[in-house]
């Protein structure tokens, strides 16, 4: 279905040439002047990348911790129990708990925007909730499978997100708010891009990222010159 946009970004949009190719620091610059809307607007990356999304060994996926975080307060459960349970209070999950987490989650409870495990649980949350998690099951390749459930969560909580590939060989993430200084989102966005480049497949051939755009929750997107990423990163 086409979309339809209202007088406010049809004006933003028309106030720059939204074929032309910016540097990173140049699409921020716009891209903060046209988050206006009456709330603290999420800055976001759209990477389309040049493999097949359906070859396994093309898939791209990781994390990366954002310098400056992403704005968001990011509620986290943990599935662990004993002293990784206590590891995982202290380092500030909103939600600990082995198979009592498991039943609150099955029961419906949905109040949490990640999901780690220490490895010893991760057969009984698999089994019992694979199906409802889904992509927000944890993963070891995303760094929520892990013995260290402590640091994973307070790297999550300081700003640390995941990419991954979807069905269309598109990367969609956050790079910040659009209320963060401008050298911020510019040092974030390069972190990102540099962390999608280092997870470039082996099989990959021909250009790997074949265009770049930067927007806001409620603005027009800016493209980025993916010629100029590597300058930035």
């Amino acid at each position: 279905m086409p979309q339809h946009h209202g007088k406010r970004f049809k004006k933003l949009a028309a106030e720059y040439d939204r074929k032309q190719l910016f540097t990173p620091p140049e699409a921020v610059v716009l891209v903060k002047k046209n988050a206006n809307a009456k709330f603290a607007e999420t800055v976001e990356a759209h990477i389309r990348l040049g493999v097949d999304p359906k070859k396994s060994d093309q898939n791209v996926r990781g994390t990366v911790l954002l310098p400056h975080g992403t704005g968001r307060v990011v509620r986290v459960i943990a599935f662990a129990k004993g002293d990784n349970a206590k590891a995982a209070q202290e380092a500030g999950a909103d939600h600990v708990g082995d198979q009592d987490l498991i039943d609150r989650v099955k029961a419906g409870f949905t109040e949490f925007d990640v999901a780690v495990a220490t490895p010893d649980m991760m057969a009984q949350v698999g089994k019992e909730l694979g199906r409802i998690l889904a992509q927000k099951m944890p993963n070891p390749k995303a760094g929520t499978v892990t013995p260290n459930i402590g640091g994973a969560i307070r790297d999550i909580k300081a700003g640390k997100v995941e990419f991954r590939l979807d069905k269309t060989g598109i990367i969609h993430t956050i790079v910040g708010k659009a209320n963060f200084d401008e050298q911020h989102l510019i040092e974030n966005f390069a972190t990102l891009l540099d962390a999608i480049v280092r997870a470039k497949p082996a099989a990959a051939k021909g250009t790997y990222m074949r265009s770049v755009t930067l927007t806001s929750t409620m603005g027009p997107g800016v493209k980025v010159d993916p010629n100029r990423i590597k300058a930035t990163a």
